[in-house]
């Protein structure tokens, strides 16, 4: 299913409006990766689907899985569950699982849709810390919703650099997190 979705997406959004990629060369080009991305609209979510060479499995909020067939339709698009408030034992496990047998596994730092900047949450990093997975900074500038891509609104999916996370303290988690904000906001700058 996810790749029916997948060839839709693009389709629309080449017939609606335009997207473009920018540094896809930065992508790791085999084993398991964390994509962390700006989060402003659900249309962000599905223009970083469609600009990944390779599927990608989102991490999303629980409340999203409390219908049952929103539930099934999401996991078929390699969506999982996370209590945001409460991440449990598994927040962590399913992600791991997916790094550690090559699959790219996309965050969204913020934790939540915002149009403002936004203290990034260290999960993305605590992931990539425990996987030895690196991490792909991203941000999404461009429309977000239909009726904005409607109106011919570019969507662009930004790429940067690729960094590890290796260390065994709390203080350095928050380094890196703020190495990660920096790391966004700059590419942000750059569109």
């Amino acid at each position: 299913m996810y790749a029916v979705i997948l060839r839709i997406a693009k389709m629309i959004l080449g017939v609606l409006g335009k997207y473009e990629v920018k540094n896809k060369h930065l992508l790791p080009s085999e084993g398991g990766y964390i994509v962390t991305c700006t989060h402003k609209g659900w249309l962000d979510v599905v223009v970083l689907a469609v600009c990944l060479p390779r599927p990608i499995h989102f991490m999303a909020k629980q409340e999203l899985f409390r219908v049952k067939l929103l539930s099934s339709f999401l996991r078929k698009l390699n969506a999982f569950p996370v209590n945001r408030e409460n991440p449990s034992p598994s927040s962590i496990k399913i992600p791991i699982k997916l790094l550690k047998r090559g699959e790219v596994v996309g965050i969204f730092p913020g934790g939540t849709r915002t149009t403002e900047d936004v203290a990034l949450k260290r999960g993305a990093v605590t992931i990539a810390n425990l996987a030895k997975a690196p991490v792909v900074p991203a941000v999404y500038e461009g429309p977000r919703s239909i009726r904005e891509l409607l109106k011919m609104r570019k969507a662009t999916i930004i790429f940067g650099e690729p960094f590890y996370v290796e260390t065994k303290t709390k203080e350095e988690l928050a380094s890196y997190t703020l190495q990660l904000t920096e790391r966004m906001t700059g590419l942000s700058e750059l569109q």
